[in-house]
């Protein structure tokens, strides 16, 4: 995918409710002007990369991009599992996201747990791929340095948030 690294930026809405409920993955979702304004070479699968919520410290993260299979959405979303537990939820917070990597298509599973299972799975896969140096060098893009502001009229991957 030639739109790697892709850096995304957007207020967190609720979502489908599923990610801490029925997965205990708590996720944070990009309203749908991100996930309609994305480059057209990525594809929906789970990605992997660097997250920060608002102005805080960046964090490793795996992301979901598409209809979620299982759930068998019709709607197109962004899901990004960070991977660090946070003490409250962060609605309304301003998420930045670089998707270095890409880890699979997304697929159907037939149970819940196998589900779950393979989300566990992806976390770790991105875990390791993100200690590579050519990885961590993108923890220190300019992207994470300007600070955060709701009213900041940036333009990413060609729109304007």
């Amino acid at each position: 995918m030639r739109s790697l690294p892709c850096f995304c930026r957007g207020q967190v809405v609720r979502g489908f409710g599923r990610g801490s409920k029925d997965l205990g993955i708590p996720t944070a979702n990009f309203p749908e002007s991100v996930v309609d304004n994305l480059p057209a070479d990525i594809s929906t699968g789970i990605y992997y990369g660097w997250a920060r919520m608002d102005n805080g410290d960046i964090h490793k993260m795996v992301m979901s991009i598409g209809w979620n299979p299982y759930y068998k959405n019709t709607k197109k979303s962004m899901e990004t599992h960070v991977i660090h537990t946070f003490k409250e939820d962060f609605y309304g917070q301003i998420l930045s996201v670089a998707m270095v990597g890409y880890i699979r298509p997304e697929r159907g599973f037939k149970s819940l747990d196998e589900l779950i299972a393979a989300i566990h799975s992806d976390i770790e896969e991105a875990k390791i791929k993100l200690d590579l140096p050519e990885h961590l060098k993108l923890k220190e893009q300019h992207f994470f340095k300007t600070p955060v502001s709701t009213t900041a009229n940036q333009i990413l991957n060609g729109h304007r948030l």
